[in-house]
């Protein structure tokens, strides 16, 4: 029996798990944001704010599912959408049935940029990812992603559909 204070120390195969987890945490992001960059001019994570959007019905959602299935905050959102506003990919007013919720709809212009993105990240994605696996490690790879991510926030499921804008 463990006690309170006693540290439950990694054990060696935890520990090179760990390492070769938390070197991908590292180094994957900073791949998939250049190469959107150097090929589309937008970071990943405007990507998954407009790749999500691309795919809602209406091509919209409200800000908060958007913050949500983005996995950002709304501050945090709300800073992207602006700028992505600015570019005029994306708009944002009050939900017709709602004002005092905010939807984003997806612009034109901004459909050309998740369509002009696309086919780059998706190869970055299986050359860094997919490539290297089978279709069993596939599969077991989504679901200890989905056992971790419910370790680390049992309040959210994925993929989150809550909030959704109606078409």
């Amino acid at each position: 029996m463990v006690g309170a204070n006693e540290v439950r120390w990694l054990s060696p195969e935890e520990n090179d798990a760990w390492m070769s987890l938390s070197w991908l945490m590292i180094r994957l992001p900073g791949e998939i944001d250049a190469q959107l960059q150097r090929d589309s001019g937008i970071t990943f994570f405007e990507y998954v704010v407009l790749g999500s959007l691309s795919m809602s019905p209406g091509r919209r959602m409200t800000m908060t599912a958007l913050a949500e299935y983005a996995n950002g905050s709304l501050s945090r959102l709300s800073n992207v959408a602006k700028r992505l506003e600015q570019r005029g990919l994306l708009v944002r007013e009050p939900a017709a049935d709602n004002g005092r919720v905010t939807e984003a709809t997806l612009t034109d212009a901004g459909m050309s940029v998740v369509e002009h993105a696309a086919p780059g990240h998706v190869e970055t994605v299986r050359r860094f990812v997919f490539d290297a696996l089978s279709a069993d490690q596939v599969t077991d790879l989504r679901d200890i992603g989905r056992q971790i991510a419910v370790q680390v926030d049992p309040q959210r499921s994925w993929p989150p559909n809550a909030g959704r804008a109606a078409p």
